[in-house]
């Protein structure tokens, strides 16, 4: 398997991205929306919905799509029951979840992320950030070593031919 650029060095912005996205989707009510609704919540431009799904694509370590690929979610997120209701922004019962109607379900939600949970997944963004640039900065001395190398061989096979 070949090893690709890091997605955290795609552009300058993406670290900044990838923590906008962890601030919103951790507390908004709902946790899976489609990518215009998230581009709209994040930076207020349903057009940049594009940007934000390639985003949560490449960032598995935080985001998951859905089934058809439509909507997006904060990984952390989705491991909570889906019985917060968006409107008492509370956690139900699972019987009181139970007699909800079908109507009533799509106003519950999974529960939003506490601060201390969006504070160790924003770390941890800034961490892989950080080992990302500090890759980069290792193969581009590699690389510099071995054109070093190489020019010094090819030196001393010039004087050797003479």
């Amino acid at each position: 398997m070949i090893k690709t650029k890091s997605p955290y060095l795609a552009d300058n912005n993406r670290l900044g991205d990838v923590i906008a996205a962890i601030q919103v989707m951790a507390v908004y009510k709902f946790y899976k929306l489609p990518f215009s609704e998230w581009a709209d919540r994040i930076n207020a431009d349903t057009s940049q919905a594009e940007k934000w799904k390639s985003i949560f694509t490449e960032h598995p370590e935080f985001f998951r799509l859905d089934t058809n690929r439509e909507k997006a979610s904060l990984a952390w997120r989705r491991q909570f029951p889906k019985r917060y209701d968006v409107d008492v922004e509370k956690v139900i019962s699972f019987t009181t979840y139970n007699a909800l109607s079908a109507q009533q379900k799509e106003r519950t939600s999974r529960t939003p992320l506490t601060p201390s949970d969006i504070k160790a997944l924003i770390d941890t963004a800034v961490n892989l950030h950080s080992r990302a640039l500090e890759q980069q900065k290792d193969k581009r001395w590699w690389t510099v070593l071995a054109s070093a190398i190489g020019g010094l061989i090819g030196a001393i096979a010039g004087v050797l031919l003479k």
